[in-house]
């Protein structure tokens, strides 16, 4: 017999723009009808000015590409991003300097023994880098400079394909009532990183003679000769989901204040709250782990040790 709750699942419809900014002039937001006004207003300003010198039809067959041109920038995106966010971006990349280094102290000048010839060839000179972030708090909240604050989480995840009918219905419907309810720019990212075993399985070889009894002594041990076998047969990858809840920075909460910060470890509270009826553990991270994170993602070749009981779920 065919179980009755695997039939007839339902679908939880969700929002697929849940951060669209308002329309304000029929389709146009605000940011395209200023884009679009001041246009027009410069057009307009231009043919009160060269209208002694030139018929209205030749002005309007001249204007005609750059106001197409404006409107597709205006009017025009790519993954959400308006083109014109898109434009601005170019421009600071392109006045940036292409080469830095970590150099916090300054880059100090080439000294007046070098070949000037040679310092040609070399082309200009590295700049210092400036990483986004500002410092990492006790509470595990990372400062993003002018960008605001953010507060990060590891979450679990959950095997979908073994559930039943209805308990993946429920599943996707608790997942859908966290994004419906979210007020505030939320990323879910998923990295893959490698792992070193070696100090687990040292682990297991120093409790095991402490085991109640030999077998399990014995099991212990072989078990930690397999995880040892493993970790010197190559490169091992495991995968972590983080949770990144970020508040913007305004006038009210600025970023040397405490509002932002707070802000965001209450959202990673509530995203705990929220996702506990989908089965998945959200643990929020104080500031060591915070700092060790960072520090993973800028250095990906440093393999991470697994934590002392920490225990995989399974795979989405």
């Amino acid at each position: 017999m065919t179980d009755a709750s695997n039939e007839g699942v339902a679908a939880t419809r969700v929002p697929a723009d849940i951060a669209r900014p308002d329309r304000v002039l029929g389709p146009l937001t605000a940011r395209q009808t200023g884009i679009v006004a001041v246009c027009g207003l410069v057009l307009y300003g231009g043919y009160w000015m060269v209208r002694p010198v030139m018929a209205p039809l030749a002005y309007v067959v001249m204007v005609v590409p750059v106001a197409g041109v404006v409107t597709a920038i205006a009017l025009g995106s790519r993954e959400g991003i308006g083109l014109d966010r898109f434009l601005l971006a170019a421009l600071a990349h392109l006045r940036r300097p292409k080469r830095r280094v970590l150099a916090p102290e300054g880059v100090p000048a080439l000294p007046n023994v070098v070949n000037q010839r040679l310092v040609k060839v070399a082309g200009p000179m590295p700049a210092a880098m400036r990483m986004p972030y500002r410092g990492v708090s006790p509470q595990g909240v990372l400062g993003l400079r002018g960008c605001g604050t953010a507060a990060l989480a590891t979450c679990s995840t959950v095997n979908f394909d073994l559930r039943s009918g209805a308990e993946q219905q429920g599943l996707v419907a608790a997942f859908a009532r966290w994004l419906n309810s979210l007020t505030g720019p939320t990323q879910v990212l998923v990295r893959c990183h490698r792992t070193d075993l070696t100090p687990l399985a040292e682990q297991l070889h120093h409790h095991a003679p402490v085991l109640p009894h030999p077998a399990l002594e014995r099991a212990a041990r072989a078990h930690a000769d397999f995880l040892a076998e493993l970790a010197a047969g190559g490169d091992l990858l495991t995968r972590q989901v983080v949770l990144v809840a970020r508040e913007e920075a305004t006038r009210r909460h600025q970023p040397q204040s405490g509002g932002g910060s707070g802000r965001a470890v209450q959202r990673i509270q509530e995203a705990a709250r929220a996702l506990a009826p989908a089965e998945i553990s959200v643990t929020p991270l104080d500031g060591e782990q915070t700092t060790a994170l960072v520090h993973a993602a800028c250095n990906p070749d440093s393999p991470a040790t697994p934590a002392a009981g920490q225990v995989e779920g399974d795979d989405a």
